[in-house]
């Protein structure tokens, strides 16, 4: 950050009065800029019948990770609630209809600033098709999953989350609220599978 987006001012990096950390301050009227993490939100729409379970993907047509596999997600927007936003960007990005369920995941993504929270959702049809950011969307069940091709860490674990406690339902049991710190990188497409 440059200059000051309420006067138009240089701002400085340093630690205000009462404070504990660095921030983007004002040289001229004083407004400190506080910058917060992002909350990234979506959902794990199944799709069950006949005692088969599938999940709807969606392969990327932007970057980051254009071309891999993800749960419908992004970015929170101001006004809306976290439910709203998941529903939102499930439709955005899988043209999905979903009845929504429980918070699932909660992932603190640090080394990013990001927050990623993903709700269970169950598809209330089969009329999907992508969104301007999604190549295509595809019902996959667990053996089907593109396990080496998503996109980030955080569906990884919440899709692993998500069939570990599937096995626990079959058991009676029912699904857990998971939180985690997701510390390991994104595997470049240069890597070995």
């Amino acid at each position: 950050m440059k200059f000051c987006s309420e006067c138009a001012s240089p701002v400085s990096l340093s630690i205000p009065a009462g404070d504990n950390r660095p921030r983007y301050v004002c040289t001229s009227c004083a407004t400190i800029h506080y910058q917060n993490p992002k909350m990234v939100l979506g959902s794990i729409p199944v799709w069950e019948r006949g005692g088969e379970l599938k999940v709807l993907l969606c392969k990327r047509a932007i970057e980051p990770r254009y071309g891999y596999w993800t749960l419908p997600a992004g970015f929170m927007e101001n006004n809306e609630t976290t439910a709203e936003a998941a529903i939102r960007e499930t439709q955005e990005e899988a043209g999905a209809n979903i009845k929504l369920g429980n918070l699932f995941t909660l992932l603190n993504v640090a080394r990013v600033h990001q927050v990623h929270m993903f709700y269970l959702a169950e598809l209330l049809d089969l009329d999907f098709a992508p969104g301007e950011e999604s190549l295509e969307v595809q019902l996959f069940s667990e053996k089907e999953i593109p396990w080496d091709d998503l996109a980030f860490p955080t569906i990884r674990t919440t899709l692993e989350l998500f069939f570990a406690d599937r096995i626990n339902i079959r058991e009676g049991g029912s699904y857990g609220f998971h939180t985690q710190d997701i510390t390991r990188n994104m595997r470049s497409d240069s890597d070995p599978v």
